[in-house]
């Protein structure tokens, strides 16, 4: 561990030393990108999806109100000001002049105009056009939100869905949902209490707009099942090329209401690949402009002094995911019947507390940073910078203060042997009197072709091995071959996920909110640990405790130290209980021809792939480049 420190250290001292750029550098004006065949696109409805393998594209398609810089300061974006009268209650936004809607060709279709974010507020909500996704947010903070949602469950229920479908702004919206579009440059929002951070929700996609002529063309059910080739763009690009698990272009919208405001590339190549070694073979031969670094590679270029790219190597910026440990609390077997073994299983504290206290997963954290694995370590379920107190104490240190738990530089610090050893013994005893059988199986599942997957997928095998004991857990590894959510997710096979979240707004709920019992906007409790369908009284007793904890602190509005006070003790009762396992940040190392600090950074929203503004170079950065680059940005 000294070894790999020193190498953070030597970095570190870099510094202070002066940019050295190749005289032939230029700007590039093409970008190449890429991601992995796991993360392909799902849907381009940006109002239904909460994946970022979609957000990520198609925040650069449609417009928001407001965008981060790249310190993630809130700027404007398709609102020019914002402002609120009496103290957070009530928040308006005045658009920008100049803006359309365009075809995927750029031709004009027509103007971006207020009562589009009306438009698309009531598809949100309205449960027969939108299930429940990212309902969350405006429901808890919009006047009416919950109730409409509650009116369009109801209808749908008692009348079909056509009868919601039918619905628009000008029918019951208007009547129950607090939001006005006085004309055609203006939107009021009427908050349920005075929130001071709802304009960093105006950054995300649960308050985007959705023109209804594009609706009159398409019809709701086409909007539904919306393609890039008959989707509306308001954004700084179009997709002109999409094909399926191959490559996806976007280019410059030619009419564009920013063009002069904000520098773009023609156009960006977003080739997809099966996994991080086929990346690098790419940035190799120059088909690619950065590439994150796999296990192996980065270990290569490392320890080689005379490798091409050894003093190339630069530690990217942290993302704004937090990774977990999901645990499914009603899983199936193939044939369809329950799994009874896991379910009981999974269903004991003293079983998930032996994993909690148990796995040290310095192993796993080396496959995203080999030389610095405990950078990326994580003691919580929410991700750092979210929030801060009037202190300037960060969120999750108040959640590491309720734990006990304090940031090791040096070693992965929850571990505990003895403690896992005991929890270890207590659920044995009591799952054996339940009919349990030892070793518990767990399924995991990985996409089928991705190398990568399948080497963090033994190294974890290796971790629940060595760290639980073959006499207590296997992890069996097993493969899908296209669609997570289709193959594994919806017929529920797994026992376990590795899912990274992140805030979507500045604020302590994003997380939380997500793991609630009971509420259809609780997103990984309806889609992954499926909690609702558990039959264990004492499970779902502590799941209702944590609910009860979280909407306690959610009530909380006037006082924001005590809101995060509230909300830790919350996050620190869920983890006590193991109910979902703390895993990693994402903080790689890469190699790179762009300029990670000047990209839009955020540690919530959506706003962090928009390519706007991206200082770039045909020559790779070198190590002290990026160094000083960051030096600039801190000093700033």
């Amino acid at each position: 561990m000294k070894k790999l420190l020193s190498l953070v250290l030597a970095l570190a001292m870099v510094l202070s030393m002066a940019v050295v750029t190749t005289a032939s550098a230029a700007e590039i004006t093409d970008l190449r990108s890429y991601e992995t065949t796991s993360r392909e696109m799902e849907t381009f409805n940006i109002h239904s999806s909460q994946l970022a393998n979609d957000l990520n594209v198609l925040v650069n398609c449609i417009d928001g109100l407001l965008t981060n810089d790249a310190k993630g300061a809130l700027i404007g974006n398709a609102a020019k000001e914002w402002s609120t009268p009496d103290g957070g209650k009530t928040w308006t936004f005045v658009l920008n002049d100049g803006m359309t809607w365009v075809d995927k060709d750029g031709n004009v279709k027509a103007d971006v105009v207020a009562e589009d974010w009306l438009t698309g507020l009531e598809w949100v909500l309205n449960f027969a056009k939108n299930a429940s996704s990212n309902t969350s947010m405006p429901m808890e903070m919009i006047a009416g939100a919950a109730e409409y949602y509650a009116y369009t469950k109801q209808l749908t229920e008692e009348q079909g869905e056509e009868a919601a479908k039918a619905l628009t702004i000008a029918d019951k919206f208007a009547e129950m949902v607090k939001v006005t579009a006085p004309d055609a440059k203006t939107i009021t929002y009427e908050c349920v209490d005075a929130l001071t951070y709802f304009p960093s929700v105006a950054t995300y996609n649960c308050l985007y707009p959705l023109s209804a002529k594009l609706i009159e063309e398409v019809g709701v059910d086409g909007y539904q099942g919306i393609t890039w080739e008959n989707l509306w763009y308001s954004g700084a690009y179009t997709i002109t090329s999409y094909i399926h698990q191959n490559e996806k272009v976007l280019t410059a919208n030619p009419n564009y209401w920013n063009a002069d405001g904000v520098k773009r590339f023609n156009t960006v190549t977003i080739k997809m690949v099966e996994g991080g070694d086929v990346a690098y073979q790419l940035f190799q031969t120059g088909e690619l402009d950065h590439v994150s670094l796999t296990q192996a590679n980065l270990s290569t270029i490392y320890n080689s002094t005379s490798n091409e790219f050894h003093g190339n190597l630069v530690e990217a910026r942290p993302t704004k995911y937090s990774y977990q440990i999901h645990l499914v609390y009603d899983k199936n077997n193939e044939d369809g019947t329950k799994d009874t073994n896991w379910n009981t299983a999974v269903a004991n504290k003293n079983f998930r507390l032996a994993w909690y206290y148990g796995l040290d997963l310095t192993d796993y954290l080396a496959r995203t940073n080999a030389i610095n694995p405990q950078a990326c370590q994580n003691y919580c379920y929410t991700g750092n910078a979210v929030a801060v107190n009037s202190q300037g104490v960060d969120y999750t240190q108040l959640v590491r203060d309720e734990l006990g738990l304090q940031y090791d530089a040096e070693k992965y610090n929850r571990t505990d042997a003895d403690k896992a050893a005991q929890y270890k013994a207590a659920a044995i005893e009591e799952l054996t009197a339940k009919g349990v059988t030892f070793p518990v199986e767990i399924d995991y599942y990985i996409k089928g072709d991705s190398q990568v997957a399948l080497d963090s997928a033994q190294t974890l095998k290796q971790i629940f091995s060595d760290c639980l004991g073959d006499d207590f857990v296997t992890l069996n590894i097993l493969t899908y071959v296209s669609s997570q959510t289709n193959e594994v997710r919806k017929p529920q096979l797994a026992s376990i996920y590795i899912n990274g979240w992140g805030a979507d707004f500045a604020d302590p709920i994003n997380f939380l909110g997500q793991e609630t019992y009971g509420e259809d906007n609780a997103y990984y409790s309806m889609n992954y640990s499926m909690c609702n369908n558990a039959t264990d009284e004492d499970l779902i007793a502590t799941y209702k405790e944590f609910t009860r904890l979280t909407n306690e602190a959610k009530a909380i509005t006037d006082d924001n130290d005590a809101r995060y006070a509230a909300f830790a003790k919350a996050e620190a009762y869920f983890l006590q209980n193991a109910l979902a396992i703390p895993c990693n940040y994402e903080v790689a190392w890469e190699l790179t021809c762009i300029n990670p600090y000047s990209k839009v950074y955020s540690a919530y929203g959506i706003q962090t792939y928009r390519y706007v503004n991206w200082e770039t170079n045909d020559q790779i950065y070198t190590t002290d480049e990026v160094a000083a680059l960051k030096a600039a940005y801190e000093a700033n």
